[in-house]
């Protein structure tokens, strides 16, 4: 029933319209029109003003002709640099960019897959009940659009969110929490030639600090990394000053806390061997999810996917999404599989067949939902 040629029009239409992160402003503004087009309400949150998006994000609502529990699809607009001037090129199936730029399967597959989802269910006057969507800003690097989305305007209770990597039949009922930490090491200025033992290496308290910390997979729970280091000048002064920027995940609270201490001890306890010192600022970016595996919400997806014929089978992810934000404000949320290969790469790709089963799983989750 899915119109898999509009689907995959709709798809290569949305990835040729630029929305890098805190710039979705265009592609909003046209998925405003079009949905309130196809009879959706359409609203924009002024959540962008707060966060530095020039966009807020979209809250859209079609009406039930039929009884069942009010239900949310979301996904995000924004796209991972280099994100602007894409170009598709399908081959054997398969859709890729040109190689300058990722292809925005992240996420704009979960919107098309959404968006022609319910296209069909009105054109076909299919039973449904209340739909609720929301597609948000700036999820890429922090997940403040839904962060700072207006709950008070949903109702749902139940929450669908198309942007994981897996194959469509993977439901994620698990996700950790993130920590970020950054810190900075302050040495002594010195002559590094003349006399370099009058000076304290802030890049010698940065790498003692690193050098000891557990890092990259920690344990089948914990994840950590140290992303970004900036420091000095030139080789012949003793550098001053050295900042850093870390994260710890897990899918366990107490385990997150466990490895965020670790690392500021590590940079404290570097700086103190050197005679510097370490200001280390440790900040919460979002609480872990853990959804039952025996919830209704999962039962009902496997029941959606044995219908149209694909494998269902849960897991727990090691990123961050808008289903961590959405479950701590109170709706129930998993995250699907759509296909998305290789996502902020410039080999990202997906596969049409992934696409339209992204879709067709939308469809009859509406029908597996309606009384």
């Amino acid at each position: 029933m899915i119109n898999e040629k509009r689907l995959l029009d709709r798809f290569l239409r949305y990835i040729q319209i630029d929305s890098p992160t805190k710039f979705e402003r265009d592609f909003a503004e046209y998925l405003k029109e079009e949905m309130e087009k196809m009879g959706l309400t359409v609203y924009m949150d002024n959540a962008g003003e707060s966060i530095g998006s020039n966009s807020g994000n979209l809250i859209a609502k079609l009406n039930g002709n039929a009884k069942g529990e009010t239900i949310l699809f979301s996904a995000h607009m924004d796209t991972v640099s280099p994100g602007t001037g894409i170009k598709p090129i399908i081959k054997d199936g398969v859709i890729f960019s040109d190689g300058t730029t990722v292809l925005g399967g992240d996420d704009k597959a979960g919107i098309a897959a959404i968006l022609e989802a319910i296209e069909t269910i009105i054109e076909n006057d299919i039973p449904h009940p209340n739909i609720e969507v929301v597609f948000s800003i700036f999820e890429e690097g922090g997940l403040y659009g839904a962060k700072n989305l207006e709950y008070d305007k949903l109702n749902a209770k139940r929450g669908f969110v198309l942007d994981s990597g897996g194959d469509p039949g993977q439901i994620i009922i698990q996700g950790p929490a993130q920590n970020k930490i950054n810190a900075r090491f302050i040495g002594k200025e010195a002559h590094a030639g003349v006399a370099p033992e009058n000076g304290i290496s802030a890049i010698q308290i940065a790498a003692e600090a690193i050098i000891n910390m557990k890092l990259l997979r920690v344990d089948e729970e914990t994840t950590a990394n140290v992303g970004y280091i900036s420091g000095g000048e030139v080789t012949n002064i003793v550098t001053k000053e050295v900042e850093i920027k870390a994260e710890a995940r897990s899918l366990s609270d107490n385990k997150l806390k466990e490895q965020t201490d670790h690392m500021v001890k590590c940079c404290k306890d570097a700086a103190q061997k050197y005679g510097g010192e370490a200001i280390v600022e440790v900040s919460h970016s979002y609480g872990a999810f853990k959804v039952n595996e025996e919830d209704e919400i999962v039962e009902k997806v496997k029941q959606a996917c044995n219908n149209i014929g694909i494998k269902p089978f849960t897991a727990a992810s090691g990123g961050g999404s808008d289903t961590n934000i959405l479950n701590a404000n109170g709706i129930t949320a998993v995250n699907l599989g759509i296909g998305e290969r290789k996502p902020h790469t410039l080999e990202e790709h997906l596969y049409i067949k992934d696409l339209e089963n992204a879709a067709k799983l939308v469809l009859e989750i509406v029908k597996v939902h309606t009384l």
